[in-house]
């Protein structure tokens, strides 16, 4: 299993899964919004973050079969998973592995497939995550020059804090191996998973997000029927940090018609 966080009580519960900066930690004010609200929430650390081992080899199935091994532990009557950019990749993945289990997807700031970007575009996404850092820097503040990279221009307040303190200590080599997984996720089988989703699903962009941008989300977005889809104003690649009013009038608004606490 991997390691992971269970708040709240209710019905519903909302899995979060974090991208390749990430950690369940990174989702506590969002996590705060849902509770109260009435949903219970299960926040992991994918296989190779924070106490879950790094697996030998590192495939979005390996993480996808761990995922489907949570959700079976920890379901409830309905379950939403909200799969942020790599999250956000192996969402419909799992949901293939546990098709009764999975009733609503939230996917933020994901680029989907590695073809659904330019040839200069997967270049410079590896170069800049695999590149050796500056000589004397040390992993956090290299893992903190590519975050700070994926935030909107005037992002900031505690919430974006929050999310650059702990993306930023994100193990190295799990980097270097989430990024190859991206690389050599086939995909075909990729586009076959978002094709596959048949229940309720939510797509949501940061406007100014270089990596999950607007135009490559909306082309996910297109492979899903009935898929909603929104662009979050000023935001970059962590759109409920740093817009949270308007990601959750998306996310709340889509929760309510479809999954009521």
């Amino acid at each position: 299993m991997p390691d992971y966080q269970v708040t709240g009580e209710g019905k519903v519960t909302v899995f979060l899964l974090h991208g390749i900066y990430g950690s369940k930690e990174y989702w506590r004010h969002q996590t705060e919004r849902l509770v109260a609200r009435g949903y219970r929430v299960v926040a992991w650390d994918a296989p190779g973050y924070g106490l879950s081992p790094l697996p030998d080899p590192f495939s979005f199935d390996v993480v996808a079969e761990a995922g489907a091994r949570l959700i079976r532990a920890q379901a409830t009557e309905r379950n939403v998973f909200h799969g942020h950019s790599m999250g956000g990749q192996i969402t419909p993945r799992i949901r293939l592995k546990v098709p009764d289990l999975v009733h609503g997807i939230v996917i933020s700031s994901t680029i989907g497939y590695f073809a659904n970007r330019t040839q200069a575009e997967q270049e410079e996404f590896v170069r800049k995550r695999t590149a050796p850092p500056p000589p004397g820097t040390d992993p956090v503040t290299a893992n903190m020059m590519v975050v700070n990279s994926m935030l909107g221009p005037a992002s900031a307040g505690p919430e974006v804090e929050l999310v650059r303190y702990w993306a930023s200590r994100t193990p190295p080599e799990t980097v270097k191996a989430a990024v190859k997984a991206v690389q050599t996720y086939p995909e075909a089988e990729a586009v076959a998973g978002f094709k596959a989703v048949n229940v309720p699903a939510l797509l949501l962009a940061g406007e100014v997000d270089q990596l999950g941008n607007p135009a490559g989300m909306k082309r996910v977005a297109d492979l899903i029927a009935g898929c909603e889809f929104g662009v979050v104003p000023g935001s970059g690649h962590y759109p409920w940090a740093e817009n949270p009013a308007e990601f959750n009038r998306h996310f709340f608004g889509f929760l309510e018609r479809h999954f009521p606490a």
